[in-house]
């Protein structure tokens, strides 16, 4: 099956990217403020997939992101949501903490989601691209490849660099392993801003984001962190449908486990982010 690929053309000015919303509609809110503070269009504002996930108002999340006109690819979890399947296809090890996790939190996201919202994540692109200061973009999820690949910054880069043949990019920016990074090599440069809706395994609660710039016709980037209203989050979290400690994660900033994470990733937990 061919991939869905959305080309929008050229940017300029300030564009806006994050990921990982994952149902947390006060990240959203604050994310949007940003923009407006920054004076970045809707159409300028680009998230990596997973509106949908771990938190607890899905449906508010995907009507007020859809109302934003916001732009987003598809997330493994928007794939699964839109096949009708019965988990959200994040490549969690079968048995595993996540995985067990993800059967909560998925089908509840699944059973809140009304048609509209469903209507609306079937129009979201597998991939982005576009061209700025001189550069094509590609968007990706997991990876141009598999939705659902880990990749961090410790990945090594010839796992990266296919996806930068394959889509003739010089920049990839890419979502779903949770944590914010860039990694440059000769050329090329793979960006992921992280993720708003859930901390960064940082032991704060505060959630990732980057402003790309044109000024003065070179590509300039900056990550950024998000203070948001998280203790709100926390309290609708503890709906006794959602993961306990998924809950605590929004407040502690600290990941119930890293099953996920590479060697190196994994001592990093708890340590402020160095980018």
């Amino acid at each position: 099956m061919d991939k869905k690929i959305e080309n929008i053309g050229h940017l300029s000015g300030k564009v806006l990217l994050f990921g990982g919303i994952y149902s947390n509609l006060q990240a959203l809110e604050s994310i949007k403020q940003i923009a407006e503070k920054e004076q970045i269009p809707a159409k300028n504002c680009i998230c990596t997939g997973d509106i949908v996930g771990y938190c607890a108002q899905p449906e508010e999340t995907v009507q007020f992101f859809k109302h934003w006109q916001a732009r987003s690819i598809a997330g493994n979890v928007e794939i699964q949501l839109r096949r009708g399947a019965k988990n959200c296809g994040c490549d969690f090890k079968e048995g595993s903490r996540c995985d067990s996790f993800s059967q909560q939190w998925y089908q509840f996201a699944q059973s809140q989601l009304s048609k509209k919202s469903l209507e609306f994540i079937n129009t979201l692109p597998e991939h982005i691209q576009f061209e700025y200061a001189n550069k094509k973009i590609t968007v990706v999820h997991g990876s141009f490849f598999n939705i659902s690949q880990f990749i961090f910054k410790s990945t090594p880069w010839h796992c990266k660099q296919p996806n930068f043949e394959a889509t003739n990019s010089n920049v990839i920016i890419g979502g779903h392993c949770g944590l914010p990074f860039h990694h440059k090599e000769n050329d090329n440069l793979w960006i992921n801003p992280g993720v708003i809706g859930m901390p960064a395994n940082d032991g704060t609660p505060n959630v990732w984001y980057v402003i790309i710039d044109d000024s003065n016709n070179f590509f300039n980037f900056k990550h950024y962190t998000l203070n948001y209203n998280y203790t709100l989050t926390h309290k609708l979290m503890k709906n006794g449908f959602l993961p306990e400690a998924y809950a605590k994660t929004i407040v502690t900033g600290i990941w119930d486990n890293t099953e996920i994470l590479p060697e190196l990733e994994s001592r990093l937990q708890g340590l402020s982010v160095q980018l």
